[in-house]
């Protein structure tokens, strides 16, 4: 069966995250968005923890439903369907290796509430697991990899973002160049990354020693609203061992849901307080100084992707699964009409074209264009139409700065205010 994950969001116990991360909300958000399996995030976290014994319920197939009694939200018919949760969370390893502080984010994917019971126990020695939803240990990320291996080996660690350049296993501040420096022995066992935001599959393509590695996505959502904005598509049964299992060996494995990697906001080199944003070949003209101030600027994903890679720009994987770069639909929205993508215009939008045509990556995915214009949205079918083609313009994200994606030239903007309304 075909089926959309996203596996790595955060609770209302993260830090910078939404109150409304609530399992309630999970479940809603999750039908808007297209999800049928969602992590739970934060399971590490005490409060969190009693939150998801308390409200949701196990099934057969190790994946977990919201209890009736707390499924009271309102949901468009048009989007109505099964949520499954599966227990995840992310914990920084901020620790000393080989001469550097390494500063690592990873992934942990597990099957039922007793192994978590045992890995918050062991972590809770080392560090306060009550400080943040994602916390921050001084444990090897190796030694963490050991700590969920001896728990449970139905249990797996994903590196999270793995090109970010302050938090991650390749990233340019903080990490390594190989999972053996980082994980030595127990490299076998690191089946997959997440690509993150500022980067995508052909750019992962480039590093030969990455072809064996299966390439995840999720959205790392700290708000409901931004569920799925990337995410993994699976066609396996729906079960923990199915989704594990299709990550270890990709059999089952369809391929991902992606943010052009322009926008994410450590694509491109720079120093975001000077507004300067460099191409790697920029950054390396002017000696890895920002040309306003003279101090050091950020290297983003894209530079260290160009440093690690021992293929060319362009590269195609032979047999790579295929990938889907989107726009998420409240982005189109704004855009569109003009307005802030946080404005209550958007939402409104978005809520009838969801209920007129089928949840979010139903219509940026699936609907056919005819479809979506003959569902009174001409506008949108030329938005979609475009962005599925790619054709798109670009300003990429630098140093904590998003990157902007847009659609339309600024001509066409004037015509499209002058049209009124998106129906």
């Amino acid at each position: 069966m075909r089926f959309i994950a996203d596996l790595h969001i955060h609770s209302q116990y993260s830090r910078a995250t939404s109150p409304d991360m609530s399992v309630e909300n999970l479940w809603k958000w999750s039908q808007l968005k297209g999800i049928d399996v969602i992590g739970t995030g934060d399971f590490t976290h005490p409060k969190w923890f009693l939150e998801l014994k308390d409200k949701l319920e196990v099934i057969s197939n190790n994946l977990f439903k919201l209890k009736d009694k707390y499924s009271k939200h309102s949901i468009p018919e048009s989007c109505r369907s099964e949520v499954f949760f599966m227990l995840t969370t992310e914990i920084s390893c901020i620790y000393s290796k080989n001469g550097r502080v390494r500063k690592i984010h990873n992934l942990v994917f597990i099957p039922d509430f007793n192994v978590a019971s045992k890995i918050n126990a062991a972590l809770s020695k080392i560090g306060n697991l009550s400080a943040d939803g994602r916390p921050i240990l001084g444990l090897d990320a190796k030694k963490l990899l050991k700590i969920i291996r001896d728990i449970s080996d139905e249990a797996m660690l994903v590196p999270a973002h793995a090109w970010t350049p302050h938090f991650s296993i390749f990233g340019s501040s903080s990490g390594f160049d190989s999972f053996e420096e980082c994980f030595e022995e127990l490299t076998p066992y690191v089946y997959s990354i997440e690509t993150g935001l500022s980067s995508d599959p052909p750019m992962n393509w480039r590093l030969s020693h990455l072809d064996h590695i299966t390439l995840i996505s999720n959205s790392d959502a700290h708000s409901p609203a931004k569920l799925g904005r990337e995410a993994t598509i699976f066609d396996t049964d729906i079960s923990y061992m199915a989704i594990i299992n299709a990550i270890k060996n990709k059999r089952g494995f369809l391929g991902t849901i992606e943010f052009f990697p322009q926008e994410g906001k450590y694509h491109y080199d720079g120093h975001r307080t000077c507004g300067i944003r460099l191409s790697p070949k920029e950054t390396i003209k002017h000696n890895y100084l920002c040309p306003v101030c003279g101090k050091k600027v950020t290297i983003g994903v894209m530079h260290r992707v160009e440093k690690l890679a021992d293929r060319g720009d362009g590269f195609k994987l032979e047999g790579a699964p295929p990938y889907y770069s989107v726009i998420p639909l409240p982005e189109i929205i704004a855009e569109i009409l003009k307005v802030g993508v946080n404005s209550k215009a958007v939402e409104n939008e978005y809520f009838k074209l969801i209920e007129k045509l089928g949840n979010e990556f139903k219509i940026l995915i699936d609907a056919s264009v005819a479809d979506i214009g003959s569902a009174g949205s001409p506008i949108l079918s030329k938005a979609i139409s475009r962005m599925r083609a790619g054709n798109v313009h670009i300003e990429p994200g630098f140093d904590g700065e998003y990157g902007k994606i847009t659609i339309f030239e600024k001509t066409e903007k004037t015509d499209m205010r002058n049209q009124g309304k998106l129906f």
